[in-house]
């Protein structure tokens, strides 16, 4: 089994935030696989369905992001799900708009929900699927960064938005299939 978890913080008034891109990917492979977060556990929405003749876990950490690690250990660790078979999808500043990038392990690079994974979960080399949404330029660029991920994209990217979201579900779908390099070579090169 592998467990798919897609961070992003609970209630419509976030629905459609940046910081979100992990939610919507999960709900578009749940949509794929024709299935839904129909149990609340671990802190979390819960859903299985088979994605590439693989079963998965699908999981939505309902705990905000700082803490979205928690429900990830709990779900991981009640199914008994290695750390090399969690794919975690979020938002990352340091990529441009739509620029999508798998690897397995680093860092945190600053962000939240990773930092709360690594630790609840005691390790790092989960899988990663990171969402490129851009970051504020101008003066006082990181004065903005919280506003600017707790914010709705702009027309422009709205108009893009649904094809990308498609594009990092078959890139996780691909992962499940093929395995992670296959996934890396055919998603890691792609311009936006």
């Amino acid at each position: 089994m592998k467990l798919i978890c897609g961070l992003g913080n609970p209630g419509r008034e976030y629905e459609r935030h940046r910081h979100n891109i992990g939610f919507m990917v999960v709900d578009a492979l749940l949509s794929r696989v024709r299935a839904e977060l129909n149990q609340e556990k671990f802190q979390a929405r819960v859903g299985q369905g088979t994605l590439g003749g693989e079963k998965v876990l699908f999981l939505e950490p309902q705990t905000y992001m700082n803490l979205s690690g928690r429900s990830l250990a709990e779900a991981a660790r009640f199914y008994k799900i290695a750390v090399e078979d969690i794919l975690v999808i979020h938002d990352e500043l340091d990529m441009p708009f739509g620029r999508l990038q798998l690897k397995a392990g680093g860092g945190s690079g600053g962000h939240n929900g990773l930092k709360s994974s690594v630790s609840s979960l005691g390790a790092d080399g989960f899988i990663r699927l990171r969402f490129g949404i851009g970051k504020p330029q101008g003066p006082n660029a990181k004065d903005r960064v919280a506003g600017y991920v707790l914010s709705n994209f702009d027309d422009g990217e709205r108009r893009q938005l649904d094809e990308l979201i498609a594009l990092a579900a078959d890139a996780a779908e691909t992962w499940v299939r093929d395995g992670l390099a296959t996934a890396m070579n055919r998603y890691n090169k792609r311009a936006p």
